[in-house]
């Protein structure tokens, strides 16, 4: 017993030391991006789970300047690529060049593309073609590239932080289910209230723009991913992501009427999502353990880019993030 408290002890000294380095980034942001304090938290627990972000708004909602910001408070080496039709995966990923040598004999040499760093802001990613997106899904997934039949692996951490514009907006291409269901989160990107635009407006139309300054030091994000893994979920928890996720599938475990709905749902990377999540975000807030109202807050930016509904529910009119709020009504 007296090594389980012991070891208890240790865990919960280590959250407190790390909830008040959590909370200088979050002032060092807040700073810099005014009146988003929800998308901030999400992009955060995206990045103490391990995962990869995907932010979607209309242009002008500061989601670059967030990604940039990130990369400066967390010590990470940051690139950015623009996304635009023209752009082809070897501009992602690298590609070997064809040199020669003093002795006069040829070889190929590999020249690494921008996506070998430890943040990558890929900037409007659906105005690309859905050839260039999968570029990046290898890269998302294992954290290495193959270029003819040569494996590199990418710098640790490594993250992938999108913008997408609405799939409404001219020039745009949905991106792939397979590389959605390779973002931890999509974190909805809305307009800031009066006060905070205000805030904005004079901040950033003076002499003076504010920039972003470094928090953490190299390591410290690793270390942070590292004690996230670390947190003890309760069963209840458990079986409620497991209730949730199960429940979102078209003939799965929940109610007829919701399922009637839904024409497809999401994988078993949901449920590992929700968990990884759940606890990032209890760390942010320096608790022990993550609870059900960790799994209610985050279930519509795990889920929304992991499920589709049926032509019955668009005829409704019911909307994903309507469903969502029913399929976790049972966790309130």
């Amino acid at each position: 017993m007296a090594n389980v408290s012991d070891g208890r002890e240790a865990l919960e000294q280590e959250i407190d030391l790390l909830g008040s380095r959590l909370a200088s980034l979050k002032a060092a942001i807040g700073e810099v991006v005014f009146g988003q304090d929800l998308v901030i938290e999400q992009a955060l627990v995206t990045l103490l789970a391990g995962g990869h972000g995907l932010l979607v708004g209309v242009p002008g909602l500061a989601k670059t300047r967030l990604v940039e910001t990130l990369g400066t408070v967390l010590g990470l080496a940051e690139r950015r690529i623009q996304f635009t039709p023209d752009l082809m995966p070897a501009d992602i990923l690298g590609s070997e060049v064809l040199e020669e040598g003093e002795d006069g004999r040829r070889f190929f040499r590999f020249v690494k593309g921008p996506v070998f760093c430890q943040l990558l802001m890929a900037d409007e990613i659906n105005r690309a073609s859905p050839r260039t997106q999968s570029a990046l899904l290898q890269a998302m997934q294992e954290g290495e590239v193959s270029i003819a039949g040569e494996r590199h692996a990418l710098p640790r951490p490594f993250h992938v932080l999108a913008t997408q514009n609405p799939l409404e907006q001219e020039g745009t291409y949905p991106l792939p289910e397979a590389q959605l269901d390779r973002f931890l989160l999509e974190i909805a990107v809305d307009y800031p209230d009066r006060a905070a635009e205000k805030r904005m407006l004079l901040a950033t139309t003076g002499a003076e723009t504010p920039r972003a300054r470094a928090v953490l030091e190299p390591g410290e994000l690793a270390a942070a991913q590292s004690l996230v893994r670390r947190l003890p979920v309760g069963d209840s928890v458990v079986e409620g992501i497991l209730d949730l996720v199960r429940a979102a599938r078209p003939m799965g475990e929940g109610r007829a009427d919701i399922t009637r709905l839904i024409a497809w749902g999401p994988g078993p990377r949901a449920a590992q999502a929700l968990m990884l999540a759940s606890r990032a975000r209890a760390l942010i807030d320096g608790r022990l353990s993550p609870s059900k109202d960790d799994v209610v807050a985050l279930a519509a930016p795990v889920l929304r880019h992991r499920m589709a509904l049926t032509f019955a529910a668009r005829a409704e009119g019911v909307g994903i993030d309507q469903v969502i709020d029913r399929l976790v009504e049972p966790l309130r």
